[in-house]
């Protein structure tokens, strides 16, 4: 779609045809078939957009209160923040008179921010910034922010002063693969460098597996964000924004655990025990493994393996919890013999630091077929003590 189709779009003329489409209720595998009918009483790219529209509407229900009345390309749909994770983040801007959104694509951020304080969003796509008008529209926020065209990689539109927060989200897909490091960002990483002076009141979305040796020489926090479990995004805090060196925040619990400098204690390490916890990737990643250890009186099984073991069952939103029954080095004999002995008939494999596929261990297993609620099951965790790889089997 470009410009000149999405303007036609939001015509009457393409507000019909859109609605046309959506009624169908499509999906991927309906294109084809939708857009023949379509086409017949709209013109050809019209009806392509509109049926392009209702199709990515749908998909954006899980990320988007306002789908239905949105507007996305494919590609800044699948880079756009979760709306959860927006929200949260964007209560670091609380107190700002003014709140800039540096890449701002179809405005998934600038829909938070614009709650909290007026906002500029500021991108080089025009087809984007036009999306994100109405989508700003849509959510009742018109008079909350302007959007501007821009390049970022050119000196900003911006005169520096007052009371103003900043955050910036650069591309993070080339050739229409994601990018891990944060030289191959678009904009590269490195360009905040002349911005910080100016706006030292900085926030950065990257990406959740970023290279963390590239951040090394950056004065920020580096926060990592889950949802639901799943880790979303992560994101560097500068300057005024700064309240830790690392943090690991859950959603939509809304906890976080933070540290204030790095920890060089050794872990303390333990064979497994009763309970197994398995932590939060947004707090392995963030490296709080330890940190969390210490809160639930819980060891490491192994110095680079993030499960955990304890004596009680303490619950807690930054890990999950299981009940061991036994553990033993791993030997496949030995493993089916111990669940042929617990009739066990189903099981789950979960691992860390061990190469086997757990759908390949489950075949190896040869277990008895029996369907049904009342089969009896248990997870199975692949993974090392103390450098020695283990299996330990827990009640699901």
């Amino acid at each position: 779609m470009d410009l000149a189709t999405f303007r036609q779009l939001i015509s009457p003329l393409g507000q019909r045809a859109l609605q046309e489409a959506t009624g169908d209720q499509p999906e991927e595998q309906d294109f084809l078939r939708l857009y023949s009918r379509l086409s017949r009483a709209y013109p050809a790219e019209l009806a392509r957009a509109a049926l392009e529209i209702a199709i990515l509407r749908r998909q954006a229900m899980e990320k988007f209160p306002l789908a239905e009345r949105m507007y996305f390309t494919r590609p800044a749909l699948e880079q756009a923040t979760h709306h959860a994770v927006a929200a949260y983040r964007s209560r670091r801007f609380a107190g700002f008179e003014w709140l800039i959104d540096l890449g701002c694509s179809i405005g998934g951020d600038t829909l938070a921010l614009a709650q909290l304080a007026p906002t500029l969003g500021i991108d080089l796509d025009a087809l984007r910034l036009a999306m994100a008008r109405e989508n700003l529209a849509a959510a009742g926020l018109e008079e909350r922010a302007r959007f501007v065209q821009a390049d970022l990689q050119a000196p900003l539109p911006l005169q520096p002063g007052g009371n103003i927060g900043v955050f910036f989200d650069p591309a993070r897909r080339g050739a229409e693969r994601r990018v891990f490091s944060t030289l191959d960002y678009q904009p590269p990483l490195s360009i905040i460098e002349a911005w910080l002076a100016r706006f030292p009141a900085l926030g950065v979305k990257i990406s959740p597996g970023v290279k963390l040796e590239e951040l090394v020489t950056y004065p920020a926090e580096i926060e990592f964000i889950s949802y639901q479990g799943e880790l979303k995004e992560a994101a560097l805090w500068f300057g005024p924004l700064k309240s830790a060196a690392r943090r690991a925040t859950v959603l939509p619990a809304g906890r976080t655990l933070a540290q204030a400098e790095a920890d060089s204690a050794p872990a303390r390490l333990s064979e497994p025990r009763a309970f197994l916890y398995e932590p939060d990737p947004a707090v392995s990643r963030a490296g709080l493994v330890r940190m969390l250890a210490e809160q639930i009186d819980a060891c490491q099984l192994d110095a680079d393996i993030a499960y955990l073991t304890g004596d009680q069952r303490i619950e807690t939103p930054f890990a999950r919890v299981w009940a061991v029954d036994a553990w033993l080095p791993f030997n496949l004999k030995r493993l089916r013999e111990a669940l042929r002995q617990r009739g066990v008939e189903r099981v789950t494999v979960k691992k860390r630091g061990s190469p086997i596929q757990p759908q390949e261990l489950i075949r190896w297993l040869r277990l008895p077929r029996r369907a049904g609620a009342s089969a009896v099951e248990r997870v199975l965790f692949l993974t090392h003590l103390l450098g020695q790889p283990v299996v330990i089997l827990c009640f699901p």
